[in-house]
């Protein structure tokens, strides 16, 4: 009786570790944000929450800031135009990003 109870337990925590390895999977390879209120305004956003987005460190994310400063991207694509973002880092960050509303952001820095 006992070891019928034993692989009932191992087998349980096992599927359990599977379970969580394979949302693990997808978060690692860059699944999609759950909702959209999860993507970040690369408008709005400071330098530390640019850094985050997976490519993005914080040289790149001041370069981001520094540019938007004299005009607002317009469409997530126009993230394009800094330097060093590139069509593969543009793909692995487009459905983690927003634009939110380019006229209310105008002007902010860090």
């Amino acid at each position: 009786m006992r070891t019928i109870v034993g692989r009932v337990v191992v087998a349980g925590l096992l599927c359990g570790l599977v379970a969580v390895g394979m949302g693990r999977g997808a978060v690692a390879a860059g699944a999609a944000p759950a909702d959209a209120s999860a993507r970040v305004n690369v408008n709005a956003a400071s330098v530390d929450e640019l850094a985050s987005l997976p490519g993005i460190g914080p040289s790149l994310a001041r370069a981001i800031v520094e540019a938007r400063t004299g005009s607002p991207f317009q469409k997530p694509e126009d993230l394009r135009k800094v330097k060093g973002i590139g069509d593969k880092l543009y793909e692995r960050l487009k459905d983690r990003i927003t634009v939110g509303d380019p006229g209310a952001a105008k002007g902010r820095g860090s």
